[in-house]
C-alpha cells in the first residue's frame, strides 16, 4: 500500500485541533507538539497518558497543523492494527511528519515491532519527524523488541496529565464555544455531574446535543439535556 493510500484511508476528525484542546497542565507537551507539526524542534517524541487525556486528539491536531503549513503528515492508529498491514510503514519516511498512535497496541507482535523499528531508523536518516503515543510510560510499555524500546527513548518524552473535574468542565465549555454552542456553566456542570466524567463520552454527548439543538431549533438547557440524553 502506498503512502498516498495510507493518508487517504485514515481520516482525521475535523475537531481534532490544537485550538480545541484544553491545555492547562499539558502546556509544555502541546508546545513541543506544535513545533513538531511545523517540522521544527525535536525529531522524535514519545507521548503517553491515560485514556481521556487526548493523545489521539493531539496526534491528529499535528496532522491538521502540518497540512495547513504545507507539510505532508500521516496518522497511523495502531489500535486498528487488526485491519492494517505492517507493510504500511514502508515509505512513510518520505513524509515530513509521521504520527503513530497506540504503539502499545502492537506490543509482542514481532512483525509490527520490527516494522516500527526500521521506520524509526529511516525517519532519522531522512531528517523527518515522528511522534509515538501510548497509554503507559516507556518503562511500563509492553513493547518487547529491545531495539524498538531504545529508539522510543531517543527523543523527548511527555506525559499528558489528566484534567481535574473543574478543568473537564472548562474543556467542555471550550469545545462548545469553538463550535458556536452557548452552554451556561450550570448546564455544563449538570451534564458533567449526571452523564459522565470521561472526556470522550462528554464530547460525544456534546455532538449529540448540538445536532438535536440544530434540528429542533432549541437552546441546550438542563431539561433539553434530560430529554435528549435520557438522564
Amino acid at each position: 500500500m502506498s503512502t498516498e493510500q495510507l493518508t487517504l484511508s485514515v481520516s482525521l476528525r475535523d475537531d481534532a485541533t490544537f485550538s480545541n484542546y484544553f491545555t492547562q497542565e499539558n502546556a509544555f507537551a502541546v508546545r513541543a507538539l506544535q513545533e513538531l507539526a511545523q517540522a521544527k524542534g525535536e525529531s522524535s517524541i514519545y507521548l503517553w497518558g491515560k485514556t481521556g487525556t487526548g493523545r489521539s486528539h493531539l496526534l491528529q491536531a499535528i496532522c491538521h497543523e502540518a497540512q495547513a503549513g504545507a507539510f505532508v503528515a500521516s496518522y497511523l492508529p495502531l489500535s486498528e492494527h487488526a485491519f492494517l498491514d505492517p507493510a504500511m510503514c514502508e515509505g512513510l519516511e518520505s513524509m515530513d511528519i509521521i504520527c503513530i498512535d497506540d504503539v502499545d497496541a502492537i506490543a509482542g507482535q514481532k512483525v509490527w515491532e520490527e516494522a516500527l523499528f526500521h521506520l524509526f531508523n529511516r525517519v532519522r536518516s531522512a531528517n523527518k519527524h515522528i511522534v509515538f503515543a501510548a497509554t503507559a510510560a516507556l518503562q511500563d510499555n509492553p513493547i518487547t523488541l529491545p531495539d524498538l524500546r531504545s529508539r522510543l527513548a531517543w527523543g523527548l518524552t511527555y506525559q499528558l496529565k489528566p484534567l481535574t473535574d473543574e478543568e473537564k468542565v472548562a474543556a467542555l465549555n471550550l469545545r462548545a464555544g469553538n463550535r458556536g454552542i452557548n452552554i451556561p456553566l450550570d448546564v455544563a456542570q449538570f451534564l458533567f455531574n449526571r452523564y459522565s466524567r470521561d472526556m470522550n463520552d462528554l464530547f460525544a454527548a456534546l455532538d449529540k446535543l448540538d445536532q438535536a439543538s440544530l434540528s429542533e431549533q432549541r437552546k441546550i438547557t438542563i431539561p433539553f439535556i434530560k430529554q435528549i440524553l435520557k438522564i
